[in-house]
């Protein structure tokens, strides 16, 4: 899976940050590269990107081939606005939306990856307040992404064993696509049901007073995570303008 958190090296200066940390600081880089249109932002922003991903631990590689459908779709959608930018095709257009492409996702990929599930689920309760129903919830449907594409898989092969998917034509193929997401749809609605019964049978939702099993400190470190990613977000800005480079969707 694309969001699966990858095993990162823990003695990495930034591979115990806080949940929300990584969070903050990832939403930080996005925002600029969001509101900016040139191509000189994001190669900027992807520099800053590549340091973190050494200091977060993890593996170059593994992140590269995780990241590689991001890639595709980021050259397919810079090719199409190259080919229809205003004002004729344009090689600038196409380089920018597709460096942007690139530094957003890869921005969220670094900070998914790193992230354990249950470590966010914990600091959304205990920092942000937010309701342990809703945070144990969302932490439960997030394991379960595993299990659906598995039972994607396991569709198409029921399916090809009866003799309904076998190939075709295209729109023989779109069909099968739509049969198979609502058999999909279905059997995540009845496993959903299923787990939050069995969550209400354990008490997720009537225990009014709940205790952090694991606490998520929000430490110096953390402090300066968020505020070395508000520094290279503003001097990435300043540099543009400097250099004039910089275009903005608000200009």
């Amino acid at each position: 899976m694309l969001l699966t958190p990858l095993r990162a090296d823990p003695r990495a200066a930034l591979g115990a940050a806080n949940p929300l940390a990584k969070l903050g600081a990832a939403a930080m880089v996005m925002l600029v590269l969001f509101l900016s249109v040139d191509p000189v932002t994001p190669l900027v922003l992807l520099c800053a990107i590549a340091a973190a991903v050494r200091l977060s631990g993890i593996p170059p590689r593994a992140l590269l081939v995780r990241s590689a459908p991001l890639f595709v779709a980021a050259i397919g959608a810079a090719l199409v606005n190259g080919i229809f930018a205003s004002g004729g095709p344009s090689l600038i257009a196409a380089i920018a939306t597709g460096l942007r492409l690139i530094a957003i996702a890869l921005a969220g990929v670094v900070a998914f990856v790193t992230i354990d599930p249950t470590d966010l689920a914990d600091a959304l309760v205990q920092h942000l307040r937010a309701p342990p129903r809703f945070a144990v919830g969302a932490l439960a449907a997030f394991r379960l992404l595993p299990i659906f594409a598995t039972e994607w898989e396991t569709i198409g092969l029921a399916r090809r064993a009866r003799g309904i998917d076998d190939g075709g034509s295209a729109l023989a193929r779109i069909a099968s696509f739509r049969e198979r997401s609502f058999t999909l749809l279905v059997a995540a609605i009845r496993r959903g049901v299923r787990l939050a019964l069995a969550m209400d049978a354990r008490g997720f939702a009537a225990m009014r007073c709940r205790t952090i099993a694991r606490p998520q400190p929000f430490t110096n470190r953390d402090r300066l995570l968020l505020l070395g990613a508000a520094a290279v977000s503003v001097a990435t800005v300043v540099f543009g303008e400097v250099l004039g480079t910089w275009r903005g969707l608000l200009r």
